[in-house]
Formats: C-alpha cells, structure tokens, sequence
C-alpha cells in the first residue's frame, strides 16, 4: 500500500537531510579546487624570483674579472717596454761605441766582417769611377742642420743621391764597394763633378755595412737604369764586378767637388718610453673605472 502524502513529505524530508554531507562535500571539490590551484601558482613565481637574482649575480661575477683583465694586460705590456726600451737603449749605446771605436785594418775574411758591423775600418787603394752605383732618393745627413730645424714643419733639405764607387784595395787585393756620400740630385752625373774624382791611391776610413732587406713601401732595385733604394750587396757586387763587401767613407773623405762623406746614420727609433706612458696611463684610467662599477657597489652592500 502506498504511503500517505504526509509520510512521503516526511520520507523525503529526511532523506534531503541526510543527503547534505554529500552535497557539501561536491561544492568543497567544485570550489576549493581552483583556489588551491591558484594558491599553487603562487608559490611557483616565487620559486623563479628566487633563481633570477642568482643569475644575475653569476653573470656580473663573470664580467668583473673579464674586464679586469683590461688593466692587467696593459700593466703586462707596460712593463714589457720598459725592458725593450733598456735593451734598445744599451744597442744604441753600443752602436755608438763601434763607431767611435779606432779603425782596424779592414779583415779579408768575410765571416769575420760580419761581427764588425758599424766598426770603422781602414782601407788603402784606388777607385774606378767608371761603375759607379746609384742609391737614391736620398738625404744629406747633417747633424748640425738636423739639430737647428728640430721641431720645424718644414725644412731646407734637398734630395739626391748616394754614390757607391768600386775601390780596389791593393794590400788586400780585393775590389769592395764605398759610399763616398751625398750628392745633390743636379750632381749625380758624374761630369758635373770632374774636380771630385779622387785619381790614384788613397787611403780613407770607412764604417763597415752589411746587406738590408728591402721594407715595405720601399722600391725594388733597378740595375738597368742603375738606380738602387736599398742595400743588395750581392746584386751590386755581381753588377759592379766586386766582392760583396760595403763601406760608408767617413766624413774626411771628403774632397771638393765631390760627395760628401759621413753619411752613417747610427740612430736607432726608439718611441718605448710613448708606449710605456700609454699602456700604463691605460692601465691606470681602466684600473679606476673597473673600481668605481665593482668595489664601491659592493661595499655600498
């Protein structure tokens, strides 16, 4: 028998009642869900916050000590030419100190020749004008001049040439080359200084040179137009007929009408004490720079 309309509202009462646990339980699940996953989040934000400024501190660690490098490496060269700058400075003195030396007999043993570079030497024979060799462009070299337009922007020196003459040397028994100086370039012709051209033998004092390697810039050697930019001594003994030998005549080889003689140049560039300011100046100014971004900010911690 079915129940009465009251007992069913009574049944269905409890029944409703009894199913409020469940109910409650679902909007738990349906609502707190979605809040526990946005409090989740949270935490993973705070988790790549938390590695950023890690980051950040290795990458300016890296870039402290690779720009310290900057000043390191230029007290390193600093240094460096300082020690050049004492060894240039000991050739140049001892540069000087060959040529101011006494002249020795000039020694027929080429091997022996090439440790007497810049050493005067004394020499007796004769010339043969006839195969003079060339060297040009050249300048005078003259100490005196050189010292009145130093610092000058402009100066009077004049172009022209050197002139290698074959000189047969009778006790030796050997035909070397020696330049017997400067001529102006209206001069090279040798007809326009017959009075210059020394006749039998003589005895003069030269500086031993030896061969050069031609620089950059520099012309290659023309023996067909007998013009010549730098030393080749085995090109100019085999033109010339002569042994490979090369002297720079003194300045009292000197005659009138002739070339001028002296024409060594013994100094040596010697710029070390520029780059020794500038790499240390550079040391220095980055040395301050690379303090102030890192040390100050650090202690400023």
């Amino acid at each position: 028998m079915p129940p009465a309309p009251g007992t069913l509202r009574e049944v269905m009462a409890v029944w409703w009642l009894g199913q409020a646990p469940a109910r409650a339980a679902w909007r738990s699940v349906l609502v707190v869900s979605p809040r526990a996953g946005l409090a989740w989040r949270p935490s993973r934000c705070g988790s790549s916050a938390a590695e950023a400024p890690a980051t950040k501190v290795e990458d300016n660690s890296f870039l402290q000590w690779f720009l310290l490098l900057i000043p390191v490496t230029a007290f390193g060269l600093g240094t460096w030419q300082v020690q050049r700058r004492k060894w240039k400075l000991k050739l140049i003195a001892e540069l000087e100190s060959r040529v101011m030396a006494e002249p020795v007999p000039l020694p027929a043993d080429l091997i022996e020749l090439k440790s007497l570079e810049y050493r005067p030497v004394r020499v007796r024979g004769h010339f043969d004008h006839s195969k003079e060799l060339y060297m040009m462009p050249r300048t005078i070299v003259d100490p005196a001049r050189e010292a009145r337009e130093a610092g000058r922007l402009s100066s009077s020196v004049q172009s022209g040439a050197h002139v290698i003459t074959p000189f047969h040397c009778t006790d030796l028994g050997v035909t070397i080359l020696v330049n017997r100086g400067f001529v102006p370039r209206k001069k090279v012709n040798p007809d326009t200084r017959q009075k210059g051209q020394i006749e039998g033998d003589v005895e003069l004092v030269g500086i031993v040179r030896l061969a050069e390697t031609r620089k950059p810039f520099v012309p290659e050697n023309n023996p067909e137009r007998n013009h010549w930019h730098y030393r080749d001594l085995e090109a100019m003994a085999k033109f010339t007929g002569t042994d490979p030998i090369f002297i720079d005549a003194d300045f009292k080889s000197t005659v009138p009408g002739g070339p001028v003689g002296g024409q060594t140049r013994v100094t040596l560039r010697n710029e070390h004490m520029q780059y020794i300011v500038t790499w240390y100046g550079l040391c220095a100014a980055t040395s301050y720079l690379w303090a102030k971004k890192f040390l100050r900010g650090t202690r400023g911690m």
